[in-house]
């Protein structure tokens, strides 16, 4: 048991003296963890039983696996160079024709994950209901997007939202106002695991009344999508009616559009080429994303690294955009009946991410979680995509938002379009302060409208600011009030390379 302790608390896999006193108190920490499961799921009503036997058989074999494995996931030496022709330039993609257009929409299924809440961004309530452009929230913009493809093609994409325990009935209830629309919604919630206790490692859980003990019980990541998928009968369903492909990406990535270009590559049948089954969408990496997930070769399989998983010793080579040029945008393309036959098979295989927690009461805790694109490696001709910057647009942080609501963008059909004023296709990079920016409400309150942002490469603000209307910021722009000092840009300033001080002094940058 110890052995384990010490992984936890530090994530690292190191083996312990001795061989049969690991694989005792292996034993010993697993048989224990069932015997608990087993009692939680008694205390199931009779209607969700089998669902919550289910699921928590689910988490007894991801918490096997935890204990079991030892040494790190990635031998940092064993890692490949990246294969000619594994990452395809997304501007040698053929745009398919008109008249194709709606058979292959047909075979198409879009799925958005769904299960993040607001709290991060000082919101209640699922993610996707926040605001970010003209009153519309994410899911309003998904739902635009979907059905200006079907009312354009004469096709009927359906969109599936992948939700979670703390999303599913305050989804329901607000896509009931989309029932006129010519896009057909399907929701699904991911499992529903315990969260256990870092000493014991036994669930903290006492019933599995979750709604009763929401801190006890968590959410296992997108990898959860494939199993909870086929579990809701939807996989099977889109398979049955012809479906070949799904579209996988995070609902706060405005940038994450069904791309023609994408699915004609996924549907053409390329001589001498093997099936593509899975696509991972990667980007250009920047300073701004060097803790990004990456693609490498590994055993003569692409896979997803992730920070996590990288040792101590080359966080810094993880970091460098020389060595690891690409990172994944979480936008991926996988084919429906390939992961029926990886779960058939049993093969789906995804590093565990650790995920150490403290709750209020001063409890510490352990969340085991996969991600989704980490099982790239088990799907056969799986390809990166080396996308446009423009398809990677997440809204993690109100600095995010204020790109989004700013002049840098126009909408269209639900989708965000760069203005063609900006002479860079780069967003410029954004630091708002985090005491008085941080929450959604109170990051409008700073702004009497959002400034003109079209010049814009960096904006750094810090303490208490605020913007009054029709402000241009151009260059590098860096706001700083001192403790105590409060800054109110006046309307109509225009700030271009400035730096402005605790006493309102306005300096060229």
């Amino acid at each position: 048991m110890e052995d384990f302790l010490k992984r936890v608390r530090s994530h690292q896999r190191a083996p312990s003296g001795s061989r049969e006193f690991r694989e005792v108190t292996q034993r010993d920490a697993l048989m224990t963890l069932r015997k608990e499961l087993e009692r939680l799921a008694e205390t199931a009503p009779d209607p969700r039983r089998d669902l919550v036997t289910r699921e928590l058989e689910g988490f007894s074999s991801l918490f096997q696996r935890f204990v079991s494995e030892e040494g790190p996931s990635v031998l940092w030496d064993r890692i490949q160079k990246l294969p000619e022709g594994a990452v395809v330039d997304y501007g040698l993609l053929k745009t398919p024709t008109g008249d194709t257009v709606q058979g292959m929409l047909e075979k198409l299924v879009v799925v958005k994950l769904n299960g993040g809440l607001g709290t991060s961004m000082g919101c209640r309530g699922p993610k996707s209901v926040i605001p970010v452009r003209n009153d519309l929230t994410f899911l309003d913009l998904t739902v635009q997007q979907i059905e200006h493809l079907n009312k354009t093609y004469k096709c009927n994409v359906p969109l599936v939202l992948m939700d979670s325990f703390n999303t599913d009935e305050d989804t329901e209830k607000i896509i009931r106002k989309y029932k006129g629309l010519k896009v057909e919604i399907f929701t699904f919630n991911q499992s529903c695991y315990p969260r256990i206790n870092r000493e014991s490692l036994l669930p903290i859980a006492k019933n599995c009344d979750v709604q009763d003990d929401l801190e006890a019980w968590y959410p296992p990541g997108h990898g959860d999508f494939y199993q909870s998928f086929h579990n809701s009968g939807l996989l099977e369903k889109f398979v049955e009616q012809g479906r070949k492909y799904c579209f996988i990406s995070n609902i706060d990535n405005l940038g994450a559009t069904v791309d023609l270009n994408i699915l004609d590559l996924l549907l053409r049948p390329q001589p001498d080429k093997e099936n593509v089954e899975f696509v991972m969408e990667v980007t250009n990496k920047t300073k701004a994303d060097v803790k990004g997930g990456t693609l490498i070769q590994y055993d003569d399989k692409l896979r997803l690294l992730e920070i996590a998983q990288v040792p101590s010793e080359h966080v810094e080579d993880f970091k460098s955009v020389k060595t690891f040029k690409f990172f994944n945008t979480n936008n991926l393309w996988v084919k429906l009946d390939a992961i029926q036959r990886v779960l058939n098979r049993g093969s789906l295989d995804m590093e565990i991410i650790v995920n150490n927690k403290h709750l209020a009461n001063g409890l510490n805790i352990v969340q085991l979680e996969t991600a989704v694109g980490a099982a790239m490696k088990v799907f056969d001709g799986a390809i990166g995509i080396n996308v446009p910057r423009s398809r990677f647009l997440p809204v993690k942080k109100t600095s995010d938002l204020l790109l989004v609501m700013s002049n840098l963008y126009s909408l269209s059909q639900g989708s965000l379009v760069m203005s063609p004023q900006r002479m860079f296709p780069t967003t410029p990079l954004v630091k708002l302060g985090d005491n008085h920016f941080a929450k959604v409400k109170e990051f409008l309150g700073r702004f009497a409208n959002i400034p003109d942002l079209i010049e814009l490469d960096h904006l750094t603000v810090s303490g208490d600011v605020t913007f009054g209307r029709g402000v241009s910021l151009k260059g590098t722009v860096i706001i700083i009030a001192n403790h105590g000092d409060r800054i109110d840009i006046p309307s109509g300033a225009m700030l271009e390379n400035k730096i402005v001080s605790g006493n309102m002094r306005i300096l060229d940058h």
